[in-house]
This record gives structure tokens, sequence and C-alpha cells, in this order.
């Protein structure tokens, strides 16, 4: 479900953060009213009706945010706020996020945008956005304690840069970052190039998503924010199987696909059936003479990867992170050895 909820009437108790960003009281005043989305299914690409013209990405269980052009400054409005997630039919999380869903909305832009973001906190504690792995004027990169007062509960903070460099980014919390990110408040940035660029080749088929990670013990819904490493549900964009949608392509289409790691850990990402490259990392554009066949690619932690392939083999081909434990999930969480046990008393 996608609907619009109006965050005007508190204008005058966020002059105040809104002037911190340095945005004026006319830009205050025209908010862009939110666009939420509620719903677990992959959304449609979002071809732009307004600003450059770009091929958009399908976020996988997710959505790309709308914008307006404001004099040629693009836009967009993000809300951080408590959101249900449904991980897998039948199991909802309490957790944290943006625009009614955790992970939060893919960004789209283009190279050399001007790019204005209002974000509007409507959680129970302070919070920031970092736009991780951007080229950006230091003010506007988001590191509570750093390089701005955190957003209080109510206040909106403007965030407004002009998008550098193609690639593919991520955004999420530098404030209490442990709860926040443990509870979902994170999401994908991509900058797309303004033309053809040597290095990015068209696809026919361009797919982003994030690896996140929590720990929901059996009969409860709300994550545990102080875990380490002792993660009971590996999620894709906050959806573990069998609730994560495929992929799907023709044959011999050209694929990008885009993995942004959030959690605590790395995932050596293997695919079936097909070798890929890696044809982008957080830093930009692999060279193409740096590239080479692989049928698995680790993601460190904080790290983007961009894999390319030809889907040049028809059938239902499984994509996964290659250590068992995340690819069974809770299913052998905390479970006892019962190799050479009978099991006919057991239950």
């Amino acid at each position: 479900m996608t609907n619009r909820r109006n965050f005007l009437g508190g204008a005058g108790a966020l002059t105040g953060a809104v002037a911190a960003a340095g945005v004026s009281r006319v830009a205050l005043a025209a908010l862009p009213e939110p666009v939420l989305q509620t719903t677990p299914e992959t959304r449609p690409p979002l071809v732009p009706a307004t600003g450059r013209p770009y091929d958009p990405v399908v976020t996988l269980n997710g959505w790309t945010l709308p914008w307006r052009m404001n004099a040629g400054v693009k836009e967009f409005h993000l809300v951080a706020e408590p959101v249900v997630r449904e991980m897998a039919p039948g199991f909802k999380a309490n957790l944290w996020g943006y625009n009614g869903q955790s992970p939060g909305p893919t960004i789209e832009v283009v190279e050399g945008d001007r790019v204005r973001v209002f974000v509007t906190n409507r959680l129970p504690e302070h919070t920031s956005v970092h736009w991780h792995g951007q080229r950006l004027p230091n003010g506007m990169d988001g590191v509570t304690g750093l390089t701005q007062p955190g957003i209080r509960p109510g206040r909106t903070f403007v965030y407004e840069f002009t998008a550098r460099r193609p690639g593919t980014f991520m955004y999420h919390p530098h404030a209490d970052e442990m709860a926040q990110m443990a509870m979902g408040m994170m999401g994908f940035w991509v900058t797309h190039p303004k033309g053809r660029h040597p290095l990015i080749d068209r696809v026919e088929r361009d797919f982003v998503f994030l690896l996140n990670a929590y720990d929901v013990e059996p009969g409860s819904a709300t994550p545990k924010i102080m875990t380490m490493t002792d993660f009971n549900l590996w999620s894709w964009n906050s959806r573990i199987f069998p609730g994560i949608d495929s992929l799907n392509v023709r044959l011999d289409d050209r694929v990008r696909i885009r993995v942004g790691n959030l959690t605590m850990t790395n995932h050596p990402m293997h695919l079936h059936g097909h070798e890929f490259e890696v044809t982008g990392t957080d830093g930009g554009p692999v060279p193409k003479g740096a590239r080479w066949p692989e049928v698995t690619a680790d993601v460190a932690v904080g790290q983007m990867r961009q894999f390319e392939f030809t889907a040049s083999e028809e059938g239902d081909w499984a994509f996964h992170c290659h250590k068992s434990h995340h690819t069974m999930n809770a299913m052998g969480h905390d479970v006892p050895t019962l190799i050479g046990v009978d099991h006919r008393d057991i239950t």
C-alpha cells in the first residue's frame, strides 16, 4: 500500500533543525509530502518522469523513492520511523526504517544532480543519515556529534549536495548506530552516469538489495539490539526465504546485481549456473583489465559489490551466501547435534 502523510503541521518546531542545515524558511514551508510503502512485494522500476533520463533499477522486495524537481534541484523526503516488516509469510517483525519499510526506499539520481533530502525523525530518539561512500561537503556527511547535531524527535533536517560520481552507495544512521542499524535503518542509493561511460555498460536487468541481519528470539517480534555476532535471521532487504522474491530475467539478458552489506560479518555470494564479473565497488567502476570470471565473491562489512553476467543458461538458478548457517537461518540456530540419536521419542 502506497500513501502520503502530511508533516507540515509542525513546521514552526522544525525551523531550528532546518536552519542548521543551511536551508531557507521558504524551502521549509514547501516540504515535499512523504511517500510511504508498506507492502513487501518488489515494486516495478520507477521510470523518471522529471529530471534527466536514466535506466532505473529494481529493488528486491522494495521500491524507489519518488522525488520532485524544485528550481533544478531533485528533492526527496525520508521519514525515519518505527515500521512493521513482514520478513516471511506469517512472520512480522517490529523494526525501524524509512517511509513505512525496512530497508528504506532506494534513492536514484543522475551524476551531476543537485539533491536535497528532507529527513523527518519520527523515532523516539535522535538520528542522522550518513550517505555511505559519497563525496560531499563535510557538513552533509551525517555523523552526529561531529558534522551535525542529532535530528531530535519531531524535527526535520535537510541534506543538500551534488551527486558527484556514478556508482552504488548506501545510507544509514551515524547516531546510536548499534541500536538503529540493528533495528533495520538503512537503504540504497544509486547514482546513474550522466551519459555513456567507458566502464559502465548498459544492461537489460539491474537489481539492488541489502544484506542485513537480526536477532529475533522465538515468540518475540523485536530484534535484540546488543547482539554482536550471533544473529539468527540473515536477510535480503529484511526478507528471509521463502519470502524473498526471485530475480526474473530473459534468456541472454545482460544482468547487473548490486549487493550492499550492512551486517556484522562478510558474505561470500555464490551464483549457480553462470560466471560473473565484479564490475563495481563502493569506490566506483572496476577497470576492465582488473575483472575476471568468478562464481563466488566476498562482500565484506560496509562494502558494496556489483556483479554482471549474461543469463545464457535457462532454468531456476540459486544465488546465495555460501555460509551454510546463513542459508539455513533460524532452522539450525541453537539446535544440538542429533546425528546418531534415536529420534522416535523426540517431540
